[in-house]
């Protein structure tokens, strides 16, 4: 190599972690975290709360269950239709739990971790109901078909709200694995704020895990949650003795989403492994160490193999809702930076070693795209900043609040009145991170165009954690301690009970269309 090749060199590195929209002004991440936490709020189903900031959205799905015989009012719907989807949703529950657990400390100072902690709780309250007796898990309320056929605000669904559950005749390992995961991640989180609570997600966790047969990469990540809920050996003999069989230390992953979760078990277990509690593991963990690292080296460039970029620097992984791709990874690798911080490490990439720092800078960078330091100069958080989309697929934000007109709004006549209308939505679903932009960085702010305008809640869940990160500034954190969640400065509310049948508050036309399912 010339001496002009090694001169540039080190403006190469720098240059891969830089771009021309990040000598923009800095985000207000306070304000993001803020608002990608209230939309959770725009995506509950149930009796709505009387702390509910998110005004314009009423009570919605509260027969959900009585046709199983069962209560599965409440729970979250997780994108823009009013499908409540077990796996995506206990996911969601997982990844903000993770973000707590890690940058709860941040998020207390900035007054938001009351409001991730009910974000949390509004899942798991839910999923205790759909455990309602060991080995049977509601995974389902809602048919997609039908609900895609309607475009209806939740509050007047007519579609059919049948639900749909696993047990040892209908197995889905996948589902119990996720929502064992989210509920023994929960139980971290309400530890020391209500440790009754936490004890009942623990105990159903472990049931749900008694009943998992299959599905490699659900049977580690729940094994590893567990283990950090509860130190007990089992679950850590499991990762060690299981991690070459289950694909825990042989697949390399350039994708983390609520469908593929190696790269999230490969991280957690490279914690453990840093923080030394691995025992004679170590070298099995060693290797699920180097997976994760291949993870994080693929996003930054610094592999043999990477994750593709738009020419504006984004990561891309497909058109459909890319941008849940762009979260949960910077999520990892914020998280992963402060774990290599914290042990004095870099990261050790097949073009050298990469110090911990550039990790954080480039998930920061990610996160300043979404926020709007792009080519579009689009903010694809609603509500955040001055130029974000104003045409949601999102029934609830698209459709007149109830609240301002309470006629109902029928299936098909949504599409005619709402869905056509070539207008910004009439609520704003402040803080919803949709799909997001092509391959070439180019973004059609269309209702029709669900690729690019759906949001969905594990697009933000990751999101909190890194925000929450970036709210707090450049002081160092060491994240291979115990976590502690301090209490929270707000109080729980507990949603109203739900009425009894005939009490509903429906107009007598949306009552006699309910009864019809």
């Amino acid at each position: 190599m010339g001496k002009s090749a090694i001169s540039v060199a080190p403006l190469l590195f720098l240059l891969c972690f830089s771009s021309p929209w990040l000598a923009s002004a800095g985000h207000d991440y306070r304000q993001a975290l803020s608002k990608s936490i209230l939309f959770f709020e725009a995506q509950r189903s149930g009796y709505l709360p009387r702390n509910q900031r998110l005004s314009w959205r009423g009570n919605s799905g509260l027969y959900d269950g009585k046709a199983s015989g069962v209560d599965l009012v409440g729970g979250y719907y997780d994108a823009g239709d009013n499908v409540k989807f077990g796996l995506p949703m206990a996911f969601t529950v997982t990844m903000m739990s993770w973000s707590i657990l890690e940058y709860g400390k941040q998020m207390a100072s900035n007054g938001e971790l009351g409001h991730a902690m009910e974000a949390v709780k509004w899942g798991t309250d839910y999923f205790i109901k759909a455990h309602p007796r060991p080995y049977v898990l509601y995974g389902e309320v809602g048919d997609g078909n039908s609900d895609h056929y309607c475009w209806q605000r939740p509050e007047d669904m007519t579609t059919d709200r049948r639900a749909y559950r696993i047990d040892p005749n209908n197995p889905g390992s996948d589902l119990a694995g996720e929502t064992a995961a989210a509920m023994a991640a929960a139980s971290i989180v309400f530890r020391r704020s209500n440790p009754a609570y936490s004890a009942q997600l623990l105990n159903h966790a472990r049931q749900y895990y008694r009943s998992i047969s299959g599905y490699n990469d659900e049977l580690l990540w729940a094994a590893a949650w567990l283990y950090k809920a509860t130190n007990n050996q089992y679950y850590l003999n499991y990762l060690g003795k299981n991690g070459d069989a289950l694909g825990g230390t042989g697949w390399s992953i350039t994708e983390f989403s609520w469908d593929v979760k190696y790269a999230g078990v490969q991280t957690l277990v490279a914690k453990i492994l840093m923080q030394g509690r691995a025992g004679h593991f170590a070298p099995v963990f060693e290797k699920y160490q180097q997976k994760a690292e291949y993870f994080m080296c693929s996003c930054i460039g610094k592999n043999m193999r990477n994750v593709q970029r738009t020419p504006g620097g984004l990561l891309f992984r497909q058109r459909w809702n890319n941008l849940q791709f762009v979260t949960s990874a910077s999520f990892l690798m914020t998280v992963y930076s402060d774990y290599l911080a914290s042990s004095g490490r870099s990261l050790r990439c097949a073009s050298g070693n990469v110090p911990a720092s550039a990790l954080l800078s480039f998930a920061k960078s990610q996160v300043d795209y979404i926020l709007g330091d792009n080519p579009r100069a689009t903010s694809y958080m609603v509500g955040y900043g001055t130029n974000y989309p104003r045409q949601v697929h999102h029934r609830g934000s698209s459709i007149i609040s109830i609240k301002v007109n309470p006629s109902f709004v029928s299936c098909r006549g949504g599409y005619a009145t709402w869905y056509s209308r070539k207008a910004s939505d009439p609520n704003l679903l402040s803080g919803a991170v949709v799909g997001g932009p092509d391959a070439y960085d180019n973004f059609a702010d269309q209702r029709d165009n669900y690729e690019q305008t759906e949001p969905a809640t594990y697009n933000n869940a990751p999101l909190l954690g890194v925000l929450a990160r970036l709210s707090g500034g450049r002081g160092s954190f060491n994240q291979l301690l115990p976590e502690v969640v301090p209490a929270p400065k707000q109080t729980f509310t507990r949603p109203r009970p739900t009425p009894a049948p005939g009490t509903l508050p429906f107009s007598p036309q949306m009552t006699k269309m309910l009864l019809l399912f």
